[in-house]
C-alpha cells in the first residue's frame, strides 16, 4: 500500500492512523491506495501499540441460564458501540475451568473483565489475580474494594406490594425459593417491611421457601390456601413458581385475579407471558444491567474506577394476573 502510494511506510502508517503529521493531500492518496487494495488495518497490531487489544473477556458461571444471557446481550450492545469485542467464557461453576480461562484471556491480553453471577449472591473476588480492571455484574464480589452490580431485590419486592395493595388486596401471602438464597431472603424481608408499613400482615404468617419450581408453586399455594383461606393476593419469588401457583388456584376453583391476585419475579417470558393467565411481573432489566457494566468498566480503564456495590431498580410490568 505505501509504495502504491509512493511514500514510505511510517507516512502510511500515519496517514490510515489519522495523525496529523500528514498532508492532507498524501493522506487522500494513502486512503486511495488502500480502497484499491482492500486495506483492512490490522486492529489487535494496533492495540498492542497502544497498550490496548479493544477486547473485553466475560466470564459467567451458566451461560444457558436465564441471567447471563440478556446481561451478555446488554454488555455486547454497549461494547460493539465503542468498536470493541467480547471473549466470553462459561466456566460452568469450576474453579478448575475458570483459572484456565483467566490464563487464557490474560494471554489475549484483554483489556478487562466482566464477571456475571447467577444468584446476585456473593462470590470470591478474582481481582486480586487480575492485572485488569474487572466488574461483577448480577452477584456481590466478597472484596468491597471492587465494583458489584446488582439487582435490587428489596426494591422490586416493594414495587410488587405496592402493587397488589394498591389493588385493595389485604391478604397477601408470598413463596418463594430456598432460603439459603440471599435474593430471597431479602425480599422477603421488604415483603414483611412493606407490610408493616400498612398495619399489615404476610397472610399464613411467615414466607413460604422451598424450589425455584413450578411444582413448589403448585404444592406451596395448596399449603397457602389451606392456612391461609382468605388470602388475596400472592407475590412469587419468580415466574416459575408463580405459573404452578396459578395452576393449583385454578383447580382450586380460585380466579386468578378476580378471588386471588398473582405477582411473579423475573419476567421470564416462556413463563410470564404464556402463563394462564399472563403473569404480572418483576423485570430486574438484565440487559441495562449489562450495559451499566460496560460505563463503569470503561470508566476504570481510564483511570476512574467505582468501588462498593450499585444496585439497579426493577420494573413492574403489569399482566392480565392482577389487572
Amino acid at each position: 500500500m505505501a509504495k502504491r502510494a509512493g511514500v514510505s511506510i511510517a507516512t502510511a502508517s500515519k496517514a490510515i492512523n489519522d495523525r496529523g503529521e500528514v498532508a492532507a493531500a498524501t493522506r487522500a492518496r494513502v486512503l486511495r491506495a488502500a480502497a484499491e487494495l482492500s486495506f483492512q488495518p490490522n486492529v489487535l497490531a494496533q492495540g498492542l501499540v497502544a497498550g490496548r487489544t479493544r477486547a473485553i473477556g466475560l466470564l459467567t458461571d451458566e451461560f444457558d441460564g436465564r441471567f447471563a444471557i440478556p446481561i451478555l446481550l446488554g454488555a455486547e450492545n454497549a461494547l460493539s458501540n465503542q468498536e470493541m469485542s467480547v471473549l466470553l467464557c462459561d466456566t460452568r461453576g469450576d474453579a478448575i475451568r475458570r483459572n484456565h480461562y483467566i490464563r487464557t484471556l490474560l494471554a489475549r491480553q484483554v483489556d478487562g473483565f466482566i464477571v456475571v453471577g447467577d444468584s446476585n449472591d456473593v462470590r470470591t473476588s478474582l481481582t486480586a489475580d487480575l492485572p485488569v480492571p474487572a466488574v461483577y455484574v448480577y452477584c456481590r464480589s466478597s472484596n468491597p474494594d471492587d465494583l458489584s452490580l446488582v439487582s435490587d431485590d428489596a426494591g422490586g419486592a416493594r414495587l410488587a406490594i405496592e402493587h397488589l395493595m394498591a389493588l385493595q388486596r389485604k391478604h397477601i401471602g408470598h413463596i418463594t425459593g430456598p432460603q439459603h438464597y440471599r435474593a430471597a431472603r431479602d425480599r422477603a424481608a421488604a415483603v414483611h417491611a412493606v407490610l408493616a408499613e400498612q398495619g399489615l400482615t404476610l397472610a399464613g404468617g411467615q414466607p413460604l421457601h422451598g424450589e425455584w419450581s413450578q411444582r413448589w408453586g403448585r404444592h406451596a399455594a395448596r399449603v397457602l390456601v389451606a392456612t391461609a383461606p382468605e388470602v388475596d393476593a400472592i407475590f412469587c419469588g419468580n415466574d416459575q413458581i408463580a405459573s404452578g401457583v396459578a395452576q393449583s388456584l385454578t383447580d382450586l376453583g380460585r380466579r386468578v385475579p378476580d378471588d386471588v391476585a398473582i405477582v411473579g419475579y423475573d419476567n421470564w417470558e416462556i413463563f410470564a407471558a404464556d402463563c394462564k393467565p399472563p403473569l404480572t411481573t418483576i423485570d430486574l432489566n438484565l440487559q441495562q444491567l449489562g450495559t451499566t457494566a460496560v460505563t463503569h468498566l470503561f470508566a476504570a480503564l481510564e483511570g476512574n474506577p467505582a468501588t462498593g456495590v450499585v444496585r439497579q431498580p426493577c420494573r413492574l410490568v403489569v399482566r392480565e394476573s392482577t389487572a
